[in-house]
């Protein structure tokens, strides 16, 4: 189990990101959340198996090919602090 911090940038608000890594997010059985930036990028912060964690983001890679320019991935301890996948308010 890992906690991985993922930053999204390119085309990545208003075109459904976080509501689209929520939905997968859930189906992975993943915790933690998602959110949009004042600076144009997305946040997501998941928790969970890491090949599950991967996974989200392959899926997000295939289905915003064309809106995702780049993301970073940081991988630290998991915390337990986070229950289910939630679309928090924009930071």
């Amino acid at each position: 189990m890992v906690q991985a911090s993922i930053f999204y940038s390119g085309v990545v608000q208003g075109v459904g990101f976080r509501y689209t890594t929520q939905r997968i997010a859930l189906g992975l059985s993943l915790c933690g959340w998602v959110r949009n930036l004042s600076d144009g990028r997305v946040e997501v912060l998941a928790e969970g198996p890491k090949e599950k964690i991967e996974q989200l983001i392959v899926e997000l890679n295939e289905h915003f090919l064309q809106d995702i320019k780049n993301h970073q991935i940081n991988y630290y301890s998991v915390t337990g602090k986070h229950y289910g996948f939630s679309v928090a308010p924009t930071y």
